[in-house]
C-alpha cells in the first residue's frame, strides 16, 4: 500500500475482524462449556437422588420405582451397564460422587446419566431440563423427606443438600415471603411451584409437605446467563489489548523508519555527507526517504561543485590578472603613445576575458543550483540548429560551418523542448567545435520514432577515448591537443550536460567518421512526461 492511512486502516480493520472472529469463537466455546456445566448441575440433584435411592433398594424393586418416578416426572428411565452406555472412560470416571452427565440427542432432547453403583447407570430422556428437573427435584426431595419423622427432617435435609445439591434447601413455616394465599393453597394440595426472580437470573422451588405445615424451599438457583458482565468485560479487555498491540506494531514500524531518517539527518548535520537512508517502500515515508537521499546527494554535489569552482576560478583568474599586472607595469614604462595603446588594448582584452569568465561561472552556478522551471513547447529543432549555425557563421570566418538539413517531415521535426535551453546547448557545442576545428564543422539533426539527436562534428584533433568522460566536467581541460591556448574555461560542456539532464536525455562524445575529429551528440526523447 502506498498510503500510510490505508496501511494503518487496513491493518486495524484486519485486526478488528480477526479479534472479532477469535472473540466470537472464544465466547462460543466458553458458553458451550458453561452450558454443559449448567445442564449437568441442574440434572445432578434429581438423578443423583434417584440413583442414590435405587442403590438402597434391591434390584428387583428398581423397575417399579423407576416407573413411578417416570410417571411423576414425565421422564422415561432405564438402567444399563457401563459397557452399554456408549460413554468414554473419561466420562464414566466423571460420574463418581453423585455427578450427572448430559448428552444431546438429535431430536432436541437430552440423555442424562447418573451412577447407581460401580457397574450400573441410571439413564433418562429429558425434553426440558429446567422445568422438568426443577419440578422433579422438589417432588423427589419432598417424597424422600416424608419417609422420615418430622423431627428428623431438618437434619436429613442438611445432609442431602451437602451431598446432591449446589443450592440451599430449607423447611419454612408459613407465611413465606413472596408467596400469596393462592400459591400457599396450591402448595397445600402437594403441587410444586417454581418462582422466578423479577430480574430473571434466579428461580426458587416450593413444595408443601404432607402432614407437616412447613414448606420445602429449594433455591434460589442461579439460571444460566450466556452474556454475564464478567465474561463480556473479559472479551472487551481482550479486544482492547489486541487492538493496542496491533496499533503498537503498525506505529512502531513507522517510528523505526522515521528514527532512521532522524539519525541520517543528525549525521549530515555533523558533516557526514556520505550517509544515506537505506529504506524502501512506495508510501509517504518511503518517498520522503527517497527525497531525503536526493537532497543529501544534491547538497553533496553542490558542495563539491563549490569546492571545484573555488579551485577552478582561482586557477582561471591567475592568468588574466597576471597579464593585467604586467600590462600596468609596462604602461608606466611605455615610451611612445602607440606602445602605450598596445598595452591598453591588451588590458582591455584581459578585462573582456575576465568578464566572460565571470559570466560563465555565474551561468554554471545558476544551472547547478537545481532544476529550473522547464517550459516544454513543440518546436522545430532543425530550425533552432539552422539559427545557431547562422549566428556562428557571422562571427566565424576562418571555419566553414555546414548545416545538414533534416529530411524528416515538418511535423516530425517538432519536438517537446525548452527552446531557450536547447539553443544554449547547441550553441555551446558549436562554439566549442569552432575553437578546435581545422577548417570544417558539420551540424545535423535527426529524429526517430521515440527520440531525436543533434550531432556536431569537426575536423580537429579529436578527443582521446580514455579522456572522453572528463570533457563534461566543469573546468576540465585536456593535456594534449585541446590546450589552454584554444580558449574557453571548461564550463560550456558541463552546462550542456546539465541541460540534457533536464530534458531526460544525455550528452555524448565520440569520433567523427566523416571529418575525423570529435563528434558531440545530444540525444533526448521526442515526448516529455509533462508539457
Amino acid at each position: 500500500m502506498s498510503s500510510i492511512f490505508l496501511r494503518i486502516y487496513g491493518g486495524l480493520l484486519f485486526t478488528l475482524v480477526l479479534v472479532a472472529v477469535l472473540s466470537g469463537m472464544a465466547l462460543t466455546i466458553i458458553n458451550g462449556v458453561r452450558l454443559q456445566d449448567y445442564r449437568e448441575s441442574t440434572a445432578q440433584g434429581t438423578f443423583g437422588m434417584m440413583a442414590w435411592q435405587l442403590d438402597r433398594l434391591e434390584p428387583s424393586q428398581w423397575n417399579a420405582r423407576m416407573l413411578d418416578w417416570g410417571q411423576r416426572l414425565g421422564i422415561p428411565l432405564e438402567v444399563m451397564p457401563d459397557d452399554q452406555s456408549g460413554l468414554s472412560q473419561r466420562m464414566l470416571d466423571r460420574l463418581s460422587g453423585g455427578r450427572a452427565i448430559v448428552e444431546s440427542n438429535s431430536d432436541d432432547s437430552f440423555l442424562v446419566f447418573s451412577r447407581i453403583n460401580a457397574q450400573t447407570l441410571l439413564v433418562g430422556t429429558v425434553t426440558d431440563l429446567t422445568e422438568q428437573l426443577a419440578s422433579g427435584n422438589a417432588t423427589l426431595t419432598r417424597n424422600w423427606l416424608q419417609s422420615f419423622p418430622a423431627a428428623e427432617r431438618e437434619q436429613v435435609l442438611s445432609g442431602l443438600g451437602q451431598r446432591l445439591f449446589k443450592y440451599p434447601l430449607t423447611l419454612m413455616d408459613p407465611p413465606v415471603v413472596g408467596l400469596g394465599p393462592r400459591q400457599l393453597a396450591l402448595l397445600r394440595t402437594g403441587y410444586p411451584l417454581v418462582m422466578f426472580n423479577p430480574n430473571g437470573r434466579t428461580m426458587t422451588m416450593y413444595v408443601g409437605m404432607e402432614g407437616d405445615s412447613r414448606i420445602l424451599r429449594m433455591g434460589p438457583v442461579e439460571l444460566l446467563d450466556l452474556y454475564p458482565f464478567r465474561l463480556l468485560a473479559t472479551i472487551g479487555l481482550f479486544m482492547l489489548v489486541s487492538m493496542s498491540i496491533a496499533i503498537y506494531v503498525l506505529v512502531r514500524g513507522l517510528e523505526r523508519r522515521l528514527r532512521k531518517m532522524e539519525e541520517a539527518a543528525t549525521q549530515i548535520s555533523r558533516g557526514n555527507l556520505d550517509v544515506r537512508v537505506n529504506m524502501h517502500g512506495s508510501d509517504s515515508i518511503g518517498q520522503l526517504a527517497l527525497a531525503f537521499n536526493g537532497m543529501a546527494s544534491h547538497i553533496q554535489r553542490l558542495l563539491s561543485i563549490q569546492k571545484e569552482m573555488i579551485r577552478g576560478v582561482s586557477h582561471e583568474l591567475r592568468t588574466p590578472v597576471a597579464r593585467l599586472r604586467f600590462a600596468l607595469e609596462m604602461v608606466a614604462d611605455a615610451e611612445t603613445p602607440s606602445e602605450r595603446e598596445q598595452y591598453i588594448n591588451g588590458m582591455d582584452h584581459d578585462i573582456e576575458e575576465l568578464d566572460k569568465l565571470v559570466d560563465e561561472i555565474l551561468t554554471y552556478a545558476n544551472l547547478e543550483q537545481g532544476t529550473p522551471v522547464i517550459r516544454y513547447e513543440r518546436a522545430d529543432v532543425d530550425h533552432i540548429v539552422a539559427q545557431v549555425v547562422e549566428e556562428h557563421r557571422r562571427l566565424q570566418t576562418r571555419i566553414t560551418i555546414e548545416h545538414v538539413p533534416c529530411k524528416a517531415l515538418e511535423h516530425r521535426r517538432r519536438i517537446d523542448v525548452d527552446k531557450r535551453y536547447i539553443h544554449r546547448a547547441i550553441q555551446n557545442l558549436v562554439g566549442n567545435a569552432c575553437r578546435y576545428a581545422e577548417s570544417t564543422i558539420r551540424v545535423s539533426f535527426s529524429v526517430s520514432h521515440d527520440s531525436c539527436r543533434v550531432d556536431v562534428e569537426d575536423d580537429g584533433p579529436g578527443i582521446p577515448e580514455e579522456q572522453r568522460d572528463r570533457v563534461f566536467t566543469a573546468f576540465a581541460r585536456l593535456d594534449d591537443s585541446r590546450t589552454r591556448a584554444s580558449g574557453g574555461y571548461g564550463l560550456g560542456l558541463s552546462i550542456v550536460r546539465r541541460i540534457m539532464n533536464w530534458h531526460n536525455g544525455q550528452a555524448m562524445v565520440g569520433k567523427s567518421e566523416t571529418l575525423g575529429g570529435a563528434q558531440f551528440s545530444l540525444v533526448w526523447p521526442r515526448r516529455q512526461g509533462s508539457r
